[in-house]
């Protein structure tokens, strides 16, 4: 797996493998806005993670997650911060993103 310095940098780089498609976190579920296509926990995998500590700042701590549906159709990426800034999710999902390939 590749390192990367900065968040941007990730994306890039995982856009370059063909991660185009740009997921949120729905509480149980990743959703694409701009296509409105929902992945659940089942139906999807994390390939690959990036975590980056914020040095000064909490809010600069994100991790970027390259997420895979399991048909093999969608390749995105998710980016979500942790902490106290992070997101709510379900169980399952809290599960699924810490778990990966």
């Amino acid at each position: 797996m590749q390192s990367y310095d900065t968040v941007t940098d990730a994306l890039n780089g995982l856009k370059a493998k063909g991660y185009t498609t740009d997921f949120n976190i729905a509480f149980d579920k990743l959703i694409c806005s701009s296509t409105n296509v929902c992945l659940t926990p089942g139906e999807f995998e994390i390939t690959e993670v990036y975590r980056f500590e914020g040095e000064t700042n909490p809010s600069d701590e994100e991790v970027v997650y390259a997420v895979e549906s399991k048909n093999g159709d969608m390749k995105g990426t998710l980016v979500s911060a942790f902490g106290i800034y992070s997101d709510a999710v379900s169980d399952d999902l809290l599960k699924k993103l810490t778990i990966h390939k």
